[in-house]
């Protein structure tokens, strides 16, 4: 009844916490999914590039304006005459592709150069341009219409319109028209999570009705030499840019950055090398170029998994690489979280749960192990995202939750049943008691058992003759002994009477053998008691003796008492009685080891099977002890030489003696 109601408790933990982390899961919160399940995201990247870095791409190259550059020419920006002579000398060594990763809101001088410098190269120039995005998405404002040559840039094939959402924005910081026309344009929107990091990218934006690709996405487009007309947009799936697909969080329409190291990983070069002309003259050629900036003065830094001061430009790179590359990270479905949240639930809850402490410990330890290492695997070889938290956490949760079950409503049990068995029998037993708790509560059970009574021959006498203390501590020694062997044999002590023991077999494990057990145990303790006999006599202290009397037989066993108060685990019945008057006959008869026809019928086999090897039993007497109606054939049990066969003598009469003596 108890381990039902355990399981029961266990059960309605397990369903509770699954269909909270299936509903959490559904609802993901923010601070979850962009902090917690985040930070788990950080450390597989780690863990990914210690077992295996990605390739570092050829074909694509940084130009930064860095510290170096800021020292050689001046402080950012940088007039535009000069940013125009460097964007000369790259395109002169005809790029692929050169990405502008730097804004040009408002006129300045040298615009024109720009302009004159981008001109010839419109088709393979694509440049940043500026949206205001809101934080809150429900408080969008009406913005001014886009110039035509931001117009110009807009996706042209939209799809799936209901499966997803794009993230709108209601103002635009275009470039200065003069350069604006002249080339490609892409949003340079950047997303930062709740702790500040940069792990996704926005591949399109909302602006009225139109929706812009992001600097990355032009880039890409132009370097696989993709016309406009074969960028679809697929809402709430992804860009088909030619025949790749851009996979992308359909709830928020994000691409999961896939960073191939910390700060510039990506190849790269100083501006004022450019400019100086000290780099090879085809360095550029045929390569995607980007150019931004990285000195920490321009505040173009982001914070990714690997670093903390990464350039922008570098992250737009990266992006561009992982479509060119097709090497993307894929999020697992919701649905498959959602299964794992289940499975893994059900497996703590149904499977663990009926496990032991240690034994539920370690497999509990062993899963959430064995599942952040497949996630981890899954990560580093496939590029998939499979989620920790929601997993984890819930198998966390339905872990400590059974455990503390456990611990009140069974471990308790558990040790207070040791606590008052372990002196008495086995921990074969009390395992048994544990198992079936049911066993240690007040009522008892009809079970055939194997009782075994001993008593020590003429204890008044020796009582009388000796000090009360020699006679306990002679008497401790003996039942401690006897004990003893009656314990390994598989017998359970049922009490002291005296000097007398009360044992049986059969319960509170079931014996198949219990006679067996009995009758073996039996000659052990007569040639334990023989030894010390002879340690008595060495020490010259008194000397003890004992008849044993074992009967097989339908009793009741079971914890009697007052619950709660004072209870044994005993037996009572009449072959109880009859065990006892059997072993009054050992003196009456003058041996040390009587059985009944009972016990005899119950190991008969074994005996004439060589089972139970060198024993002689024989047959004594056909009795009617004190107390009793029917008669019953008592036999004697004695070890022989062994080289002598086992062998059975029968009862050779018929003659039925009537005892009145106990």
């Amino acid at each position: 009844m108890r381990r039902t109601l355990v399981h029961r408790i266990d059960l309605a933990i397990s369903l509770i916490s699954i269909v909270f982390f299936v509903w959490l899961s559904a609802v993901n919160p923010a601070i979850i999914e962009e902090r917690i399940e985040t930070m788990t995201l950080i450390y597989r990247f780690q863990i990914r590039n210690l077992i295996q870095k990605p390739p570092v791409p050829n074909n694509i190259v940084t130009v930064l304006v860095d510290e170096k550059s800021l020292s050689e020419f001046g402080r950012w920006p940088w007039p535009r005459t000069l940013q125009a002579e460097l964007m000369t000398k790259i395109l002169d060594q005809d790029p692929k592709v050169l990405t502008i990763d730097i804004m040009y809101p408002e006129k300045w001088a040298g615009d024109g150069k720009i302009a004159r410098a981008l001109a010839p190269h419109k088709k393979k120039v694509v440049l940043a341009t500026a949206f205001s995005v809101p934080e809150n998405q429900e408080e969008l404002k009406e913005g001014p219409e886009a110039p035509d040559y931001l117009a110009d840039a807009a996706l042209l094939i939209i799809k799936d319109m209901k499966l997803g959402k794009a993230i709108q924005a209601d103002g635009i910081i275009p470039p200065v028209a003069e350069i604006g026309k002249n080339v490609q344009l892409g949003h340079a929107y950047n997303r930062r999570d709740i702790d500040g990091k940069t792990i996704w990218d926005i591949p399109y934006l909302g602006y009225h009705d139109d929706f812009y690709p992001s600097l990355a996405i032009q880039t890409a487009r132009i370097a696989l030499d993709i016309p406009m007309e074969e960028v679809v947009l697929y809402m709430g799936r992804g860009i088909a840019i030619g025949n790749r697909i851009v996979p992308f969080d359909p709830f928020g329409g994000k691409v999961l950055i896939n960073y191939l190291g910390s700060e510039l990983t990506i190849p790269h070069v100083s501006a004022t090398d450019v400019l100086k002309g000290t780099i090879d003259k085809t360095f550029f050629k045929d390569k995607i170029v980007f150019l931004g900036t990285s000195a920490i003065s321009t505040h173009d830094i982001i914070v990714t998994p690997f670093s903390a001061d990464m350039p922008g430009v570098e992250k737009n790179a990266t992006i561009t690489e992982n479509i060119i590359n097709s090497r993307f990270i894929i999020k697992a479905s919701r649905t498959v979280e959602i299964g794992l949240i289940i499975l893994t639930g059900l497996l703590f809850g149904f499977v663990y749960s009926r496990l032991r402490a240690l034994q539920a410990s370690l497999c509990s330890l062993a899963t959430v192990i064995g599942y952040l290492l497949v996630v981890q695997v899954l990560f580093t070889y496939y590029g998939i995202w499979m989620n920790v938290f929601y997993p984890v956490t819930n198998m966390l949760v339905i872990f400590a939750g059974v455990t503390i079950t456990k611990y009140f409503l069974e471990e308790r049990k558990a040790k207070e049943i040791r606590r008052m068995f372990s002196n008495y029998v086995t921990d074969q037993i009390i395992q048994e008691f544990i198992d079936h708790p049911e066993l240690a509560k007040i009522g008892g059970e009809r079970r055939e058992l194997t009782i075994l009574f001993s008593d020590v021959r003429g204890f008044t006498s020796f009582s009388e003759k000796y000090s009360p203390e020699e006679v306990v501590a002679i008497l401790n020694e003996y039942l401690g002994e006897m004990t003893d062997v009656i314990m390994k044999w598989g017998g359970t002590p049922d009490k002291f009477i005296g000097d007398a023991i009360l044992a049986f077999w059969g319960a509170p494990m079931r014996q198949e053998n219990h006679a067996e057990l009995a009758c073996r145990c039996a000659i052990d303790m007569v040639n334990r008691l023989s030894s010390l006999q002879d340690k008595w006599r060495a020490e010259d202290k008194p000397v003890l003796d004992c008849g044993i009397g074992i009967n097989t037989g339908e009793v009741i066993v079971g914890n009697i008492g007052a619950e709660g108060k004072k209870m044994d685990y005993t037996i009572i019945g009449d072959h109880v009685n009859l065990c006892s008057r059997i072993e009054g006959l050992t003196r009456k008869y003058n041996v040390t080891i009587l059985i009944s026809e009972h016990t005899l019928a119950k190991i008969r086999g074994a005996v004439e099977s060589a089972k139970i090897g060198h024993v002689h039993i024989k047959g004594l007497d056909n009795v009617v002890v004190k107390g009793k109606e029917h008669p019953v054939k008592i036999y004697e049990l004695t070890s022989i030489d062994d080289n002598a066969p086992s062998r059975v003598t029968e009862v050779s009469t018929e003659q039925i003696t009537r005892l009145k003596e106990k």
